[in-house]
C-alpha cells in the first residue's frame, strides 16, 4: 500500500505509487518501494553463475570455430563440389554448438539452480542440439544435391530456388521436432496450416505461380544456369539465377541486369541457345578474287582461325572448317564455319577473326575484291539496246 500526502495533510490511498504535498501545489510525485529490490536480486541471483558459463562457452565455441576455420582456409587445399567440401561446410559453426551444448549440461547437471530454471535449461539444451543438427543436415544436403546437379549427365539447373526450398523444408521438420519436445501438440499446427493455406493461396496466387513456374523450369530442364535464352516477347541474356519469384538474366556484352517473373518465362515461347551444345557454330561468309589460289586461301583461312581461336576462345574443341559454296558476281564466296564456347562469346570472335583475316589477306597478297556493277546513262544505254 502506497500513501499519499495532498495539500499537506495526509490520506491513505488503494491506487498506485504517487506522492504529493502541499509545498508543490497538490502535484502528485512519484514514489518507489526499494524493498523491492530485494525480490530482484533475489531472481538474479541463481541466474548469475549458469549465465556465465553460458556467455564463457559461447566465446571460447566463437575462438575454436574462427581458429578452426583459419586453419583450413591456410592449410587445406579443398576443390568445392567434392565430398570433402560438402562435410567441412556442413560443420561450420558446429564448435559454437558443441560449447553450447557442453555450458547447458553443465549447468542442469551440475549447478544446485531452482528446478524451473533447470527446466528452462534443458529447453535451451535440447533447442540448441536439434537446431545444430538440423543445419548440418540442410548444408549437407545441399551440398549432395548441388554436387549431384554438377557430376549429373542431365545437368540440372544449379538455382537458388532449389536450395532454399530444401533448407525451408528440413528446418520445418526440426522446429516440429522441438514443438513436440515442449509437449505442443503439432496436429492442430499441421490441421491450421492446411486450413490456412488455402486462403494464403488465394492471397499469394502470383507469388505462388512464379514459385511453381520456377520449379517447373527446373525440373523440365528448360533453362540452365549459364545457358544463353531469348525469349518471343524480345528479351535474351545469359541466365544468371533462379529465385523463388524471379529470373534474371543478363544481356550479351555484360550490361544491365533484367529481372524477369518466371510465370512470364514459363508461358512464353524460349529459344535456348546453349541446347542440346552449349557451344554453337558461326558462320561468317568471305569471298575471294578469282584468280586466287583457293588451296593458298583454304590454308590461309585455317591457320588464322586456329590462332583466333586459341585467343580469345580456349575452351573450344571442334576444328574451323572452310567450305566453298557459289561463283559469285565479282568472288568466289565461302564459309569460314567456327565454334563458340558460349553465344554471347561469337560477336567478339567475329572481331577479332574478321580484322586478323583481312590483316593476313594483304599480307599474301589475296584479294578480297570489291562488288563490280555497270550502269549506263542516256544515250550509252540507248546504243547498248
Amino acid at each position: 500500500m502506497v500513501s499519499y500526502s495532498i495539500m499537506g495533510g495526509q490520506e491513505n490511498c488503494k491506487q498506485l505509487g504517487h506522492q504529493a504535498d502541499g509545498r508543490n501545489g497538490g502535484i502528485l510525485l512519484p514514489s518507489f518501494d526499494w524493498t523491492k529490490l530485494a525480490d530482484w536480486e533475489h531472481f538474479l541471483e541463481p541466474l548469475i553463475v549458469p549465465l556465465c558459463i553460458l556467455f564463457g562457452a559461447l566465446a571460447v565455441g566463437i575462438t575454436l570455430n574462427k581458429l578452426i576455420n583459419r586453419r583450413i582456409r591456410t592449410h587445406l587445399d579443398i576443390e568445392e563440389g567434392t565430398w570433402h567440401y560438402v562435410f567441412i561446410n556442413a560443420m561450420k559453426g558446429v564448435p559454437i554448438s558443441l560449447t553450447l551444448v557442453v555450458g547447458l549440461y553443465w549447468i542442469v547437471n551440475t549447478i544446485d539452480i531452482p528446478p524451473s530454471l533447470t527446466k528452462l535449461f534443458s529447453y535451451i539444451l535440447f533447442t540448441v542440439i536439434i537446431l545444430s543438427i538440423t543445419r548440418v543436415v540442410a548444408r549437407t544436403v545441399n551440398g549432395v544435391v548441388e554436387m549431384h546437379i554438377e557430376r549429373s549427365q542431365e545437368r540440372l539447373p544449379k538455382t537458388t530456388l532449389l536450395s532454399t526450398i530444401l533448407t525451408v523444408v528440413i528446418y520445418a521438420m526440426g522446429v516440429l521436432v522441438v514443438l513436440q519436445y515442449y509437449g505442443i501438440s503439432i496436429a492442430p499446427i499441421l490441421t491450421a496450416m492446411g486450413v490456412g493455406g488455402m486462403a494464403v493461396a488465394l492471397a499469394l496466387q502470383e507469388t505462388l505461380a512464379n514459385i511453381f513456374s520456377g520449379l517447373h523450369l527446373i525440373l523440365s530442364k528448360q533453362l540452365r544456369i549459364d545457358d544463353y535464352i531469348k525469349l518471343s516477347t524480345g528479351e535474351e541474356g545469359r541466365v544468371t539465377d533462379i529465385t523463388w519469384r524471379f529470373t534474371t538474366i543478363v544481356p550479351a556484352g555484360e550490361s544491365n541486369m533484367v529481372v524477369i517473373p518466371n510465370q512470364k518465362i514459363a508461358s512464353s515461347n524460349i529459344t535456348n541457345f546453349s541446347l542440346p551444345r552449349r557451344d554453337m557454330a558461326i558462320s561468317i561468309p568471305v569471298g575471294v578474287a578469282y584468280d586466287s589460289d583457293l588451296d593458298f586461301v583454304e590454308k590461309v583461312t585455317l591457320e588464322v582461325a586456329n590462332e583466333v581461336l586459341a585467343r580469345v576462345d580456349k575452351r573450344v574443341e571442334q576444328e574451323p572448317l572452310v567450305r566453298f559454296t557459289e561463283f559469285g558476281d565479282s568472288s568466289i564466296n565461302f564459309k569460314v564455319i567456327l565454334h563458340s564456347s558460349r553465344f554471347d562469346s561469337q560477336f567478339l570472335l567475329k572481331h577479332e577473326f574478321i580484322k586478323a583475316l583481312t590483316r593476313r589477306f594483304r599480307e599474301e597478297g589475296i584479294e578480297i575484291p570489291f562488288p563490280v556493277r555497270t550502269v549506263l546513262h542516256g544515250d550509252a544505254a540507248e546504243d547498248e539496246r
